[in-house]
């Protein structure tokens, strides 16, 4: 018979506990995003996995909002976060705090999601929905991630695509 797990069989952290554990070291910095929803996606997922934080850069929403507790569902209030006005200025930063950044887009050279290979600290940019990530970004970044498509559209949800970046991720930094 399969029968659903009961909320104390999943074991799940509380928000003390969750502040209190090591974090897997991948940082989701989100550049333009303006969908609140998909910002309260990213939240959800990065807590889902246990990451060290969500950056959200330009013209994100931020915490605390109504729109992205709907899709968070608290996750907001565990998962550490910044804000920064300009994604450049958070690029530099990781950089200088010894992060690999990777830009997730569709580029030249980029590295195939299946085909990457992490180690240590780690930031993906995530883009604007229309527009992606910015240039500037791409440019500054130490390389770019693309999730292999094989339909019609050249594009996933950017949630969608950040869960299945930070699920392939977290599981190399996570599973060596």
């Amino acid at each position: 018979m399969k029968t659903k797990l009961t909320i104390s069989e999943m074991n799940r952290l509380t928000p003390e506990a969750f502040h209190q554990a090591d974090k897997v070291p991948l940082i989701v910095v989100l550049d333009n995003v303006r969908s609140q929803h998909n910002v309260g996606a990213v939240f959800r997922t990065a807590d889902a996995f246990l990451l060290q934080g969500v950056w959200l850069c330009g013209i994100c929403c931020c915490p605390p909002n109504k729109e992205i507790h709907k899709t968070a569902l608290g996750a907001e209030e565990t998962v550490d976060w910044r804000y920064f006005e300009n994604t450049m200025d958070a690029v530099h930063m990781l950089h200088e705090m010894g992060y690999q950044v990777y830009a997730v887009e569709q580029a030249h050279d980029s590295i195939d999601l299946e085909q990457i290979h992490i180690q240590g600290k780690t930031a993906i940019i995530m883009g604007h929905e229309v527009f992606g990530v910015q240039q500037e970004v791409v440019d500054a970044s130490d390389g770019c991630i693309e999730i292999a498509q094989y339909g019609t559209k050249h594009s996933l949800n950017v949630s969608v695509t950040a869960g299945i970046v930070m699920y392939q991720l977290s599981k190399q930094l996570t599973h060596p």
